[in-house]
């Protein structure tokens, strides 16, 4: 297995909430339920959408706001619908390198965090400038599934 991959992403639209003042395991359950509620449904459309992978969360060093968002289905990347919940947005990633760890299990707020410095040291390592100061962590699986289930780590390449 590779330590790390490099990949390319293209511009994108996501859907994110913003929890402040939990602690991250809680944060991504309350922002995973208040995205869940906006592809159930809860948005000016009233419309449906497919459920996608990965749910990312945003980790920045030394901050209590979490970012978890939802990628967009292809088929409504040109006009998502608008949230109804205000605390819901949706956003545009510009097009970005990342470098990407992966592994499996079922991922704790520890676990990333201990994949994201693997990833950094070996980025270090290897001279490889990459934005050190957040993280994303990306999960591609339900809390169903027991078996072999994927997990990310990901530094933006500078």
């Amino acid at each position: 297995a590779k330590d790390y991959e490099l990949r390319q992403y293209e511009t994108a639209k996501w859907v994110s909430t913003v929890i402040s003042g939990e602690t991250q395991k809680e944060a991504m359950r309350q922002g995973f339920w208040k995205l869940f509620h906006y592809i159930q449904g809860k948005n000016e459309k009233e419309m449906k959408i497919d459920m996608t992978v990965p749910v990312t969360c945003l980790i920045k060093s030394g901050c209590t706001d979490f970012k978890i968002s939802f990628f967009v289905p292809f088929e409504h990347q040109d006009s998502p619908p608008q949230p109804t919940d205000l605390d819901v947005f949706i956003e545009e990633w510009k097009a970005a390198a990342i470098f990407v760890r992966s592994f499996g299990g079922f991922a704790s707020p520890e676990k990333y965090a201990e994949e994201a410095e693997v990833l950094a040291r070996t980025l270090r390592n290897r001279g490889q400038p990459f934005h050190e100061d957040f993280f994303y962590t990306a999960g591609y699986d339900s809390p169903f599934k027991l078996f072999n289930r994927h997990n990310e780590v990901w530094y933006f390449k500078k």
